[in-house]
């Protein structure tokens, strides 16, 4: 009986040890890299977005128009409108409107959309309007690149902002220049979207890059046969597609759903100057280097220093000033950042020499320098 208990604790221990054995190696392994759908990673050559654009009235306001003496074309296209509709303005008429603002409309065009479709447009100030919560934008033609009207956009603006004013006093909540309209604008005019030429059809990547492309080709040729694709180079992928538009539909969207795993970008550190911000991606990797870091500051401080004269010397009181000035400077310590293979160490490593974002950008354009940082550094 005691033999059976015996090896009965045995086994238990042999299976903990072996979950133990397990869950490390899995620790150990690297991290295999998240497939993504084709839709997410390319776009189909000539399937894209159009820009529109416009220029337009909002009436209606409270007082928070344009100021029609600091913005002449206003109090123009009121008068035009007014000429439009058959009213004729007397000669030497001054208008002062406070309830007009000039605006802006802008909006975009979807691939395959078609006359009677409704768009979301934004409308926005472009004169010296407080504000244009609460006006409504009159009927304004939207246009495309090539002069062409394609939308007619028109209704109540909302603005997600607030704002009073009294006695010189002004509270605001967000902005109120800017607005936005949901199914503002109608189409009214389609824009031909030909899914590729023949029985081709081109696929882009978004980032360019060779084993991506390469990877793209494999997975395609995998689902639907081999030859059905082929890389054209490191963004664009050839694709035969069945010429019916009905299969090259359903063709397409059995495409979109395949698949494939990414290559490893590119490593890269972007930096921002303006606000020492710093990023960067997991392919970072950084070579054994040594960092000598440490601060200096320079404190200057002046206080006035009055003299005063003896009393019934006839002397006049005089003030000068005296200024300290102190300098103070940190040991300045030199590091060893041994070579590290993982963005975490690479964080681990900067984050031991206690700087800054601002140094931050010194350093790493040092280590750039040196050779001892493998990315790509791009500063925007």
């Amino acid at each position: 009986m005691k033999t059976a208990i015996s090896t009965r604790s045995t086994l238990s221990i042999l299976r903990k040890s072996l979950r133990v054995i397990a869950c490390s190696a899995c620790l150990l392994l690297p991290m295999a890299s998240h497939a993504e759908r084709l839709k997410d990673l390319t776009s189909v050559q000539g399937v894209r977005q159009n820009q529109l654009i416009g220029y337009g009235l909002v009436v209606g306001l409270d007082g928070s128009g344009d100021q029609t003496t600091q913005t002449p074309f206003t109090v123009q296209s009121i008068v035009s409108m007014l000429q439009q509709m058959g009213i004729n303005l007397p000669q030497g008429t001054n208008l002062q409107l406070k309830n007009v603002a000039a605006v802006m409309v802008t909006s975009s065009l979807p691939a395959f959309a078609q006359p009677g479709q409704t768009l979301d447009i934004t409308v926005s100030s472009m004169g010296n309007a407080k504000s244009i919560r609460g006006g409504t934008l009159l009927m304004t033609p939207l246009k495309g690149a090539d002069g062409q009207i394609y939308a007619m956009a028109q209704g109540n603006v909302v603005v997600g902002g607030v704002g009073a004013a009294a006695s010189g006093s002004k509270a605001q909540i967000n902005h109120l220049s800017v607005g936005r309209i949901s199914a503002g604008a109608t189409v009214e005019r389609a824009v031909a979207t030909a899914l590729g030429q023949g029985d081709v059809i081109y696929l882009e990547l978004k980032e360019s890059d060779f084993s991506t492309a390469s990877r793209v080709a494999d997975a395609v040729n995998a689902r639907f046969g081999p030859q059905t694709a082929s890389a054209q180079d490191g963004r664009v992928i050839r694709v035969i597609a069945p010429p019916d538009n009905n299969a090259r539909v359903a063709f397409l969207g059995a495409l979109e759903s395949i698949n494939v795993t990414p290559a490893q970008v590119s490593a890269k550190v972007i930096m921002n100057a303006r606000t020492g911000s710093v990023v960067m991606n997991q392919a970072v990797t950084l070579d054994s280097c040594a960092v000598s870091h440490g601060n200096l500051s320079v404190v200057i401080n002046t206080q006035p220093v009055i003299s005063q004269p003896a009393p019934f010397s006839g002397g006049q009181t005089v003030v000068a000033q005296q200024s300290q000035i102190e300098i103070s400077k940190d040991p300045g310590k030199v590091i060893l950042l041994k070579n590290s293979t993982s963005l975490a160490e690479v964080v681990k490593a900067l984050n031991s020499i206690g700087a800054t974002p601002q140094d931050l950008l010194a350093i790493l354009q040092a280590m750039k320098a040196s050779g001892s940082l493998r990315a790509e550094l791009e500063i925007i």
